[in-house]
């Protein structure tokens, strides 16, 4: 790998007349995230331009979106869709659990510092300003970045939480969310499939059926994220993925940051997922559903 050679590559790719998109792609879906930046700097250090404001000068619409998604490190992707999320035309609601539920402690921590420095306030006030009641809570809760993430199981506390979910919800007319939120965000994964396994005995009923029934809204969707990344947080992107695109028109934010912010995490597994629960590969269904250079790097972020 050469930094140097791909800046080069890419530069070619854009000068003069029209632009080879064909070597964009093949340039950069070859290349890790880390390798990536190292061809930004290159690019600026032999070329004397800024490689990302090429690329949106030749570029448009949803193919420049992955370009410059892929350009852009891990934890500053995250930063960029959030803060679109909660300051662009209404609220992506669904942005802002996707990323908030499925990220590390660590990897929250990191958002929230970078969040920060490049706007100056922080995520949990904007949160703040642009969500309201259970669902703001909830999501200042997963903002925080404090979930424990030890192994321990402590089986009289498991009993205990699955017999407080009970009370909270199914037992009780109206719910006390509160209950829900204290336990499913801040309590180990262990643990809580522990707790799901106990609830199941005592309700009779799987948990995400109680939130179901319990819960509607932004409020439901968030804790059935929180549920479904702790059992399976593969199977939860590529549900993510099949909801973007089933149906009329495509979502295509959502397809965009599932496929690039994955790409090079889990998107094997997310595969294997996606062909299990809907019999269909991922690759057939983006190549249904999308067009021309943004179906070509789609289809080589995918893979096979």
């Amino acid at each position: 790998f050469s930094a140097e050679q791909e800046a080069q590559a890419l530069r070619k790719a854009m000068k003069g007349f029209g632009t080879d998109e064909d070597a964009i792609i093949e340039t950069l879906t070859k290349l890790n995230v880390s390798q990536r930046q190292q061809v930004l700097i290159a690019y600026k250090s032999t070329i004397g331009r800024d490689l990302i404001d090429d690329l949106k000068s030749e570029l448009s619409g949803n193919f420049e979106r992955v370009i410059v998604g892929l350009m852009t490190p891990t934890i500053m992707y995250d930063v960029h869709e959030l803060r679109r999320a909660l300051k662009g035309a209404g609220t992506d609601e669904g942005c802002l659990i996707e990323i908030l539920a499925s990220r590390s402690n660590a990897e929250i921590r990191h958002i929230n510092e970078n969040y920060k420095l490049q706007y100056g306030c922080t995520l949990e006030e904007d949160i703040v300003s642009d969500t309201s009641s259970m669902f703001r809570r909830v999501l200042v809760s997963l903002a925080t970045g404090n979930r424990d993430e030890g192994t321990f199981v402590d089986e009289a506390l498991a009993q205990q939480d699955a017999q407080c979910l009970y009370e909270a919800g199914e037992k009780k007319w109206g719910t006390d969310e509160v209950q829900f939120m204290s336990i499913l965000c801040t309590r180990n994964r262990c643990h809580l499939l522990r707790v799901f396994d106990v609830y199941r005995v005592i309700a009779n009923k799987d948990i995400t059926e109680s939130i179901k029934s319990e819960m509607s809204g932004d409020l439901e969707d968030a804790l059935l994220a929180v549920v479904k990344c702790l059992r399976n947080k593969p199977a939860y992107f590529a549900e993510r993925l099949y909801k973007s695109m089933k149906g009329l028109g495509t979502d295509d934010s959502t397809l965009i940051r599932v496929m690039v912010s994955r790409s090079e995490v889990d998107m094997l597994y997310i595969r294997r997922e996606f062909l299990a629960m809907y019999g269909k590969s991922l690759h057939s269904f983006i190549k249904g559903d999308c067009s021309g250079d943004y179906r070509k790097v789609l289809l080589r972020l995918c893979g096979g």
